[in-house]
């Protein structure tokens, strides 16, 4: 049964590593909803979220954190309001080795800034695409006035994952009258 009191929810591009994100944080089995990827056209990968990832770290106080992975696809942004209701923070991932890897940008983050003022942007699959890594990022925020951390991750790996997960908590822990 799902009851944690704080969850953060992860959001962005289709293949950007939700799922496996989730899987490399949760301290328990990861409820996943997968199914065939029948949009072969927006990305190649074979099964893709559909409903949402559902996993648990626990921080060394022993506070539980729900971890929710959204789906990608901009046909089910439906959900993404119903998950990010009470959320302590969302991270919103994207693939650099996507073409489109900039209008993603700015499309997840409109999404996403209406549903939660605690953002955190994590950048994946540099090792794919090697051009001007994290500085189009950091030259489209500065363009469009927006003030997110932005970290390069391998959404496989826990450390560049954990990072992310504490400048969340860092950032809510900064604002008046909130704790963890």
């Amino acid at each position: 049964m799902i009851l944690q009191q704080y969850k953060i929810v992860f959001g962005g591009t289709m293949g950007a590593g939700k799922s496996a994100a989730i899987k490399a944080l949760s301290d328990t089995g990861v409820l996943s909803t997968e199914a065939v990827n029948t949009d072969t056209q927006a990305h190649q990968k074979a099964l893709t979220t559909v409903g949402i990832d559902y996993g648990e770290i626990s921080l060394d106080d022993g506070i539980k954190i729900g971890l929710y992975g959204t789906p990608g696809q901009d046909r089910f942004d439906f959900m993404w309001s119903i998950v990010c209701k009470g959320a302590i923070g969302i991270v919103v991932l994207i693939d650099h080795s996507s073409s489109q890897r900039l209008k993603d940008l700015e499309f997840y983050l409109k999404a996403f800034e209406d549903l939660g003022t605690n953002i955190i942007v994590g950048v994946t699959h540099l090792d794919l695409e090697h051009d001007q890594k994290l500085k189009i990022y950091r030259d489209w925020m500065q363009i469009h006035q927006k003030k997110f951390p932005l970290f390069a991750v391998d959404a496989r790996k826990k450390d560049d994952l954990l990072l992310m997960i504490e400048t969340l908590i860092a950032k809510l822990e900064m604002q008046p009258a909130i704790t963890i």
